[in-house]
């Protein structure tokens, strides 16, 4: 799937055959809030985010591959974007402000995550016309993986984009979770024996889950409706939703799920609508992720 992004939004998305890095660039910042759920996130800047504090400003958002050693390259992120005068003005210094989180994808023999170059060539390539697939963040993104990783099912970054109300929300989604992705309640990406889906919820009792902590799903909200920092917030605890109808399970302690949401618009939509928008796009996306 390709999509435009709104005026003044780009994303860039690098990787290698193991990994990589999404970054989601605002050109004139935003406001953006975040809500993180599962017993194991890796994230940088989550806690600036919360509705109490006192920075509005965000200049980009980094959804990163790696694991914990994947935020560095939200390092490379914000060198790119101190060259181009981007960040809050601290004394005779610029600070880029860049929330991140990452996905486990750890999953070959030797250590791949995306470097802070590959943050930093991110942010230079970056585009406002995006597509979605195994690209960026999503490069090592699998789904299922209760049997291991050898019965679990590729997936990688999605895309779902609902207009509402003369306004559009965009959800940018790396689905790498722990659980089978469903839709209309028919699994359509998950664990598998040869080219059977098991269900994970029919197995999950009688499973041996030690070796699963390979997982997480991430991902940005992007809407051009004017939101202040609370509903910021408040739109990406709704984004979960769209987790909660499309993943099984989902939000576990295998799992550090963690959603942005960033508004960089003016249009005044009514809240109610751009909740039940929000909690659409983010489905599309998920599903969007693993049609490959």
């Amino acid at each position: 799937m390709k999509i435009k992004l709104p005026d003044g939004v780009r994303m860039g998305n690098v990787n290698d055959d193991y990994t990589g890095v999404t970054a989601i660039v605002f050109d004139n910042g935003c406001v953006c809030g975040c809500d993180v759920r599962g017993g194991a996130p890796g994230t940088k800047e989550t806690a600036l985010l919360g509705s109490e504090k006192a920075n509005e400003h965000v200049d980009a958002v980094a959804l990163c591959g790696g694991s914990a050693y994947g935020l560095i390259s939200s390092c490379g992120v914000m060198r790119a974007l101190k060259e181009e005068g981007k960040g809050v003005k601290v004394m005779d210094k610029i600070v880029p402000i860049v929330p991140a989180a990452v996905i486990y994808d750890l999953n070959h023999k030797e250590y791949h995550y995306p470097s802070e170059e590959m943050g930093y060539n991110a942010v230079k390539t970056a585009t406002n016309e995006v597509q979605s697939g195994k690209v960026g963040a999503g490069k090592g993104a699998t789904v299922g993986k209760i049997l291991g990783p050898q019965n679990c099912s590729q997936s990688g970054l999605g895309i779902g984009r609902v207009e509402i109300g003369g306004a559009e929300v965009i959800a940018v989604v790396v689905v790498n979770a722990f659980g089978d992705v469903r839709k209309d309640g028919k699994i359509v990406a998950g664990a598998k024996l040869g080219s059977e889906f098991i269900d994970t919820l029919a197995v999950l009792s009688t499973a041996d889950l030690s070796g699963n902590g390979a997982n997480t799903t991430i991902g940005c909200i992007i809407t051009d409706a004017k939101l202040s920092k609370v509903q910021a917030n408040k739109l990406a605890s709704i984004a979960h939703n769209g987790l909660a109808k499309t993943i099984f399970p989902v939000h576990t302690d295998l799992d550090g799920d963690t959603m942005f949401c960033a508004s960089v618009g003016s249009k005044d939509v009514d809240f109610i609508r751009l909740q039940v928008a929000c909690v659409a796009a983010v489905e599309a996306a998920i599903i969007d992720a693993v049609k490959l």
